[in-house]
């Protein structure tokens, strides 16, 4: 094995305990996240004073699960929170990039408009990527920050992937279903903005599960029905569903037929069920001539996918052994989640590695771990320093 055999594409950073506190005017700061201990002693994201996430549940990678996480930094793997030893723990893995994720705003930004004030919302997103603009710096060419987005206001979304991309992020994060904010949904000519700052950039778009409205998530009646850890389980593959549906939506859009270069990401979403969505969408398609009605869709939904679409694998083993042609090796990334409670940790990383690809090509797993993540994110080769330090 090389020193370095993975382009990890889905990892988060546990921010630290003053992010926005320490960045904001003073009159913003009792509003934005703030980590404070609640009445039961736990150390609690709160925004705007009202508890919003355990800080533990974003950082259980070796040191616990969703029943137990960690109460503090302290109690973390240290990677989770310190670049350095996020490096460290990449060499000692042979990884040699990670693509980074956020927490506390969500995974589109969403938990920012309960603050209801547009200046306070955009505030706390550019602060966040201000920080992990930062953290990224210990090494930019391994630690590849992405683009949180104001997604409520289209031209302030630009402007900042226009900032954020003069400082070195590798593609943006949007919010898969706009519309269950009040917006307009992603195929109205609205987006197209945004859109077009991604072509020009060459930024892949990412939708990461949980970017839509997430209150009727995890609910109170199920479980205290199916108990409180059935209740997560369901509603956990139901996020990673609820990506097809997204992807299914941007198909059908027109959004990748205006724009035949632009490249999307369904993260954390798994590939098994990517089969079964294109070969529905195609059979639906034809059979109900979409064509007549929408000549600008003039491809099949699996040949938009295969043009312009990118799917995540991580614990499968499955659809790495019996469906990597129907997906498309060429649209198949590979990530960890480092270190939230479903990622890969340690010795688990390369023995499904070694099940799940075990009978594909060389080419092929080259293809997944490494090389379809490098052109995507535009990562540098490791030098020979690098390698002599693996």
């Amino acid at each position: 094995m090389p020193a370095y055999s993975i382009i990890d594409v889905d990892t988060h950073v546990t921010e630290s305990a003053d992010l926005w506190t320490s960045r904001v005017p003073a009159r913003m700061r009792d509003a934005v996240p703030q980590l404070v201990k609640d009445k039961r002693g736990r150390h609690m994201w709160f925004l705007n004073g009202k508890p919003i996430a355990k800080l533990g549940l974003s950082a259980t990678a070796g040191v616990g699960d969703m029943k137990d996480p960690p109460d503090h930094y302290d109690d973390m793997h240290p990677g989770a929170f310190d670049a350095k030893a996020r490096l460290a723990y990449m060499d000692k893995m042979g990884i040699w990039a990670m693509v980074m994720y956020p927490n506390v705003g969500g995974f589109g930004s969403q938990v920012f408009l309960q603050l209801g004030d547009p200046e306070l919302m955009l505030t706390c997103v550019k602060v966040y990527n201000d920080w992990q603009t930062e953290w990224a710096s210990a090494d930019s060419r391994r630690l590849l920050p992405i683009i949180s987005t104001p997604f409520w206001d289209v031209n302030a979304a630009v402007a900042e992937v226009r900032r954020c991309a003069a400082m070195g992020h590798r593609g943006i994060l949007f919010t898969g279903e706009p519309q269950s904010f009040g917006q307009p949904v992603i195929g109205d000519p609205y987006w197209n903005p945004l859109w077009e700052v991604a072509v020009e950039l060459d930024l892949p778009i990412s939708f990461h599960i949980g970017s839509g409205n997430m209150e009727s998530g995890l609910q109170k009646q199920k479980m205290q029905v199916y108990g409180r850890m059935a209740a997560f389980t369901e509603v956990s593959v139901a996020y990673f569903m609820r990506n097809g549906v997204q992807m299914a939506d941007l198909i059908l859009s027109g959004v990748l037929a205006r724009y035949p270069t632009i490249k999307f990401v369904s993260v954390e979403s798994g590939i098994g069920w990517i089969p079964f969505l294109l070969e529905a969408l195609d059979y639906q398609f034809l059979g109900n001539r979409v064509s007549e009605e929408r000549p600008d869709l003039d491809l099949l939904p699996s040949q938009y996918f295969a043009r312009n679409i990118y799917g995540c694998y991580w614990f499968e083993q499955t659809a790495p052994r019996r469906l990597l042609d129907k997906v498309g090796i060429d649209n198949i990334l590979f990530e960890t989640d480092f270190p939230h409670p479903t990622s890969l940790f340690g010795k688990d990383v390369h023995a499904r590695i070694a099940t799940g690809l075990a009978e594909c090509s060389e080419e092929a797993r080259r293809k997944i771990l490494w090389s379809n993540g490098q052109r995507l994110y535009k990562v540098e080769e490791p030098g020979a320093a690098d390698l002599a330090r693996a």
